[in-house]
């Protein structure tokens, strides 16, 4: 599958990022980076246990390595996002949902993000999805500036949602028409043509 790579950290770094399906292997990895970014800010699920030597628990029957992108940068994973279908519904069969999407910290601010959030666009594209969702806490202002940056939309909101570190948090949803995105993209790129 072709995925977008994200630029280069620097310019006269030969190592680039490699953004790929995630494989079985990755789950440790994956858990260790999620255990290390969780935050009460970001999270509304209990922080995860201190990762085991060699669990790869953060892999379940709903969330398998093949509904996963990882970044990866000399065998060092650096970030992931999943994108599945939000139900096993045939009428739902259409849709993707970003269910979860981490950058390393000290990997934040080199454009991993949103080379995982292109990529997992690519894939659901691919997988013939017309429609992404995803949700984001109200407050986690990084993440929705990514979010509406790349084309997303807020299509609701849920009010005091969740109780998270002593005050409520909205829980907002959001959306990207993929077709319209395409056609977006194409017709920009046919404005700025010679």
């Amino acid at each position: 599958m072709d995925t977008p790579q994200p630029e280069t950290p620097s310019d006269d770094s030969p190592v680039r990022v490699v953004i790929r399906p995630a494989v079985a292997a990755d789950g440790h990895a994956v858990y260790v980076l999620d255990h290390r970014c969780w935050s009460p800010a970001t999270e509304v699920s209990e922080q995860p246990d201190p990762p085991e030597p060699d669990s790869s628990a953060f892999y379940d029957d709903r969330h398998r390595p093949e509904h996963m992108l990882v970044a990866v940068r000399e065998g060092e994973l650096l970030g992931w996002v999943r994108v599945l279908p939000p139900t096993p519904l045939p009428s739902n069969a259409h849709i993707r949902a970003i269910m979860g999407l981490q950058v390393a910290p000290e990997a934040r601010g080199l454009g991993l993000g949103r080379a995982l959030l292109h990529a997992a666009l690519a894939k659901a594209r691919a997988e013939g999805a017309r429609r992404v969702t995803l949700r984001v806490l109200g407050g986690n202002i990084v993440a929705r500036s990514l979010y509406e940056q790349a084309g997303f939309t807020v299509t609701g909101v849920q009010p005091q949602e969740f109780w998270l570190a002593g005050e409520y948090a909205d829980d907002v949803l959001m959306g990207i028409d993929l077709d319209a995105a395409e056609r977006e993209a194409t017709g920009q790129a046919a404005d700025r043509a010679p």
